[in-house]
Order: structure tokens, then C-alpha cells, then sequence
């Protein structure tokens, strides 16, 4: 994951993160894949999928591959892997190839996506204001059970990790780093009395 370096001093969730006007954010066409293509070769150091490997992504789920642009011009985009229990676990355990992960790994339309593997974050200027927008496009139903993971490439791209909740995590696949959702989080104050009703009611079931 890589992005130039711009100024993201503010701290905040990679869920709250400001809708910039400035920025759209959508879904790609066929039509910009090739222009990602070449610009997450140019931005993202050791990437190695060319634009016939992303089309063959981009049509198992058009929703993995998203555009930043502004005026209609093309400011980046952002590349997903939506992993499905299996492939959540080959994450994990790192039996997943990450530079052409098997589609039986993949959350298919109807799966659960299980975790959001952040493949590629490739951005020139303004593009990183398109980022609140790429995490309100996780926010809907079918995403929002899936924290989000990631490997950063570059300084830059570790400091945006920090700057947005992501935390590095113990796990096989190497210098891996971890986004909890806000939703999924243990409650840290919630009174005792609360607590025990609901293990209450847990346990009559």
C-alpha cells in the first residue's frame, strides 16, 4: 500500500473520517483500469499485477476496485480483497498469495465477506481526501461485519495506517496490521449491571 505523502496530521478512525467534497469516489468502469493499473505500478512499490490481472479481479467483483476523481480527473483509486472465511484464515496464517490470491479465497455476492484486505492504495494531491469515502462504501451491510487489513509499503503508507486506527497485529503473514470496526469492538464502559443482564439473557438461550 502506498500513497504520496500529504498532510494527515488529524487523527482519526478510518470509520470517521471526513466526506470530502472535493473528491468522488465510485465504483470503477472497465474504461479506468488500465490508468489504475499504470498508476499503482508508478505510486505502490513491488506491485506486480498488470491491468489484465485487475480486469479478472475487477469482473469477479466490480465493488473491490474504487476511483478518486475530481473534475473528472483521475486522482487514484483504491483496490480491495474481499476474503470469505477461508480466506480470511490464509491471511492470517499466510497461505494466501497476495500478489494473485486465489478467487476461492473471495467473498462471491452472496458469501459473508469475513475481512477487507486493503490491496493497493494508489493516490497522487487531493486524492487522499477520497478516503472517508472508500470507508463509507465499507460501511454498507454487506462489508460491515469485516474489519480491514493491510500492509503498508512505504513510511507514508504506515503513517496513514496509524493516523486512521490501524494497529499492527500478531499473525504469520508479516508486518500485517489490523482496523477493528468501531461495531465490532468489546464495550470498554459499559455499567456492570448492564454487563450481567445481558449474560443473563445469554444464557437462558
Amino acid at each position: 500500500m502506498s500513497m504520496e505523502r500529504g498532510s494527515f496530521a488529524a487523527r482519526h478512525d478510518f470509520d470517521a473520517l471526513p466526506l470530502s467534497p472535493d473528491v468522488d469516489v465510485c465504483c470503477a468502469q472497465f474504461s479506468e483500469i488500465a490508468a489504475l493499473s499504470e498508476m499503482a505500478h508508478r505510486l505502490v512499490p513491488g506491485v506486480q499485477i498488470g491491468a489484465m490481472e485487475l480486469a479478472k479481479y475487477f469482473a469477479f467483483d466490480p465493488a473491490s476496485i474504487l476511483t478518486f476523481t475530481r473534475k473528472g480527473h483521475l486522482l487514484g483509486g483504491m483496490a480491495f480483497l474481499f476474503l470469505n472465511d477461508r480466506g480470511h484464515d490464509a491471511l492470517l496464517l499466510d497461505d494466501i498469495c497476495l500478489t494473485a490470491p486465489e478467487t476461492r479465497y473471495l467473498a462471491s455476492a452472496t458469501d459473508d465477506v469475513a475481512a477487507i484486505y486493503i490491496w493497493a492504495i494508489a493516490a497522487t494531491g487531493r486524492g487522499i481526501a477520497g478516503l472517508g469515502r472508500a470507508a463509507a462504501h465499507l460501511r454498507q451491510i454487506r462489508f460491515r461485519g469485516a474489519d480491514c487489513y493491510a500492509q503498508p509499503s512505504t513510511v507514508a503508507g504506515r503513517e496513514i495506517m496509524r493516523a486512521t486506527g490501524f494497529e499492527p497485529i500478531s499473525s504469520f503473514q508479516p508486518d500485517l496490521w489490523c482496523y477493528e470496526r468501531p461495531w465490532r469492538r468489546q464495550p470498554m464502559r459499559m455499567p456492570g449491571a448492564i454487563v450481567q443482564a445481558r449474560s443473563f439473557a445469554d444464557a437462558r438461550h
